[in-house]
């Protein structure tokens, strides 16, 4: 087995175990958790429906939809909608309430299920940095992908000092090194700005919107007293940066 892999799997079981403790932590609550995941997803919809509008009956999949994804409060009502997460199965138990409005899938997003051009609408929220292979899923993505049809993507981008650190950690951590860091066991890689941008390079898109928010994730960092010095740290060099991309498949173009 891979050391990237290896940083995956990791990084699921360490998500896992977050959400078992955030299920018990939310019982009796799952009413403000829908209302809040509804206003995440009519936000991302509505961004979508800027550039041309979303059919009732679309097939719409979101990849690595997690525990609490944008799919499940879509509004996919009349067409398809379906999650896709390698802890699928735990989800449904954990978050039955939300995670039964839709289809849900137990696959990895490196080899979806689902034939070429499958879907009106595909989303990727927060989801490649955690996972063995993004430039992998972002082509899956957009394999499965209707010509004509939207994607919606996004990923935390860091200052390149944070893709050296999480380079490190990996080294250490594949010599065997028992020590860990919190942060970088969550992810497989800190994806920079230029780096996340590089995962759509040579595909068959439109890139209808790119964008990121990395000056207000610095003023983020300063508006707050820092509590150590990984706090002054992003006050200098950003820290969970949003890059966010809407993107059109290109017509006539092969899977």
């Amino acid at each position: 087995m891979n050391w990237r892999r290896k940083l995956a799997q990791r990084a699921l079981a360490r998500q896992l175990a977050y959400q078992q403790y955030k299920a018990e932590y939310l019982r009796g609550r799952e009413d403000e958790v829908i209302v809040a995941m509804t206003k995440s997803s009519r936000r991302v919809r509505d961004l979508l429906e800027t550039f041309q509008p979303i059919p009732k009956n679309a097939r719409v999949i979101e990849v690595g939809s997690g525990a609490h994804g944008l799919i499940f409060c879509f509004g996919s009502e009349g067409g398809i909608g379906v999650g896709v997460d390698p802890l699928a199965v735990d989800y449904s138990e954990l978050f039955p309430r939300w995670q039964r409005r839709a289809a849900t899938v137990a696959a990895a997003g490196e080899s979806l299920p689902f034939l070429n051009e499958s879907f009106d609408v595909v989303i990727c929220d927060n989801v490649v940095d955690h996972a063995e292979s993004p430039p992998q899923i972002v082509r899956e993505l957009v394999r499965v992908l209707a010509p004509g049809g939207l994607l919606y993507f996004t990923v935390n981008i860091h200052h390149p000092l944070y893709h050296v650190a999480a380079g490190v950690h990996s080294r250490w951590r594949a010599l065997g090194v028992p020590y860990e860091v919190g942060p970088f066991a969550d992810h497989t890689t800190h994806l920079t700005h230029a780096s996340a941008s590089a995962l759509f390079r040579d595909l068959p898109l439109e890139m209808l919107s790119e964008k990121s928010n990395i000056d207000e994730a610095r003023a983020r960092a300063r508006r707050h007293p820092p509590r150590h010095l990984g706090d002054r740290l992003k006050r200098v060099f950003f820290k969970n940066a949003v890059y966010e991309v809407v993107a059109r498949r290109r017509r006539g173009n092969a899977g």
